[in-house]
């Protein structure tokens, strides 16, 4: 069990939860960060007390060092800073919660810096999947899924001891704010409906993923690399609930399912505490008080995102990290008001059709296909 861990992105709904269970377990925290959520940053440094702090936008770091000058904690900034919190020698764990691409080199320093990984950053594997997850086998350290579909699957997965009974994996997704809606219907929705999600309190641009079902997609490309699996043997389907998180299916059609309610704080206390369940905070499921749970084909016509993640995995190389890219553009340019809601998945799609993908030799091969897509999405707007 870990005794120590930084969190990046501790401001954030998964950070602020993981600092909860970390209470609770008594385990300490060497460092924390965040993008500009400095009052929140404060509050956690005077209470936590890591040893180092960091603050992504360079902006606001020396305003937030002058308010913990009273405190032994060390502030940096900016990517370096992330690294260095990643790396950080006194940390037995990191939990990467950090919102983006932004994500893919703390990771990646982590691993070669022989450091466990908590990963609830998506963007990681979908984008540099290769190269994170050369550098986890390279490394001989473990990588521990975060995100509560994941974590159900390689929950369900511990009862697998041969490694060859695998047949499929089927990701459950709640359907978002406009299951059920057809694109007539979606054509004027707003970001407040948007971010209305039934079942989950999460950021801003992550329930636009969902809203979009882009999310989904993400954690199909992400399931195929914790998992080993090709996007083929990797099902979807709708369940309102929330209630079954994933499942898998073996080779005989028999199906294993992980059921809690909808609470993160369990899947990050098991990457926490893994190989071991201990009591959690969380209340117990009662399936009586839940009485129904419906499940239901995704709508692969009017969220285009699904299909466009499954083809960007196909197609292998950079496709992965363009189609990321571009939605990353999209979702920021639909929060800020300068593009429609469907405009988000039209443009992912077009990224990938459009954009020439090529061999991933190096991070630099990523980040140069995830600019590409970003300022295609800019220019395509732009026309």
């Amino acid at each position: 069990m870990t005794n120590s861990i930084s969190i990046l992105g501790s401001t954030g709904s998964i950070g602020t939860q993981a600092l909860d269970v970390a209470e609770k377990l008594g385990i300490s925290v060497t460092a924390l960060t965040a993008n500009k959520n400095i009052a929140v940053l404060e509050q956690q440094v005077r209470k936590y007390k890591p040893r180092l702090a960091v603050v992504f936008d360079e902006t606001l770091a020396n305003e937030f060092k002058a308010s913990v000058k009273d405190t032994d904690v060390k502030v940096l900034s900016g990517m370096d800073g992330l690294i260095e919190a990643a790396t950080d020698k006194n940390a037995d764990l990191v939990l990467n919660s950090v919102v983006g691409m932004v994500g893919l080199c703390p990771t990646l320093a982590a691993a070669n810096a022989k450091k466990n990984i908590a990963l609830a950053n998506k963007e990681t594997l979908v984008a540099g999947g290769s190269l994170v997850m050369d550098a986890v086998r390279k490394n001989g350290v473990s990588l521990y899924p975060v995100d509560s579909e994941h974590s159900a699957i390689f929950q369900c997965l511990q009862g697998m001891p041969d490694g060859k009974s695998l047949k499929k994996l089927i990701l459950t997704a709640s359907g978002g704010p406009f299951f059920g809606k057809t694109k007539d219907e979606l054509l004027n929705v707003t970001l407040e409906q948007a971010l209305n999600h039934p079942n989950w309190s999460m950021g801003a641009k992550i329930t636009v993923d969902s809203a979009t079902m882009m999310n989904k997609g993400l954690e199909i490309i992400e399931a195929s690399w914790l998992f080993d699996m090709p996007v083929d043997k990797i099902d979807v389907v709708v369940h309102r609930e929330s209630v079954i998180h994933s499942m898998i299916m073996y080779s005989d059609n028999s199906v294993i399912a992980q059921m809690a309610l909808p609470d993160m704080r369990i899947p990050i206390q098991y990457a926490i505490t893994y190989p071991h369940h201990i009591p959690s905070p969380v209340s117990e499921l009662d399936l009586s008080k839940v009485g129904t749970m419906t499940f239901a084909k995704p709508d692969y016509d009017t969220f285009l995102c699904l299909n466009t993640c499954k083809k960007a995995m196909k197609i292998g190389k950079t496709a992965p990290a363009i189609a990321n890219g571009a939605n990353e553009q999209a979702n920021e340019m639909f929060r800020n008001g300068k593009i429609s809601f469907l405009k988000i998945g039209e443009l992912v799609s077009e990224a990938v059709e459009s954009i020439k993908p090529t061999e991933i030799n190096s991070l630099d091969d990523v980040l140069s296909a995830d600019k590409a897509s970003r300022e295609f999405v800019i220019n395509q707007i732009g026309k």
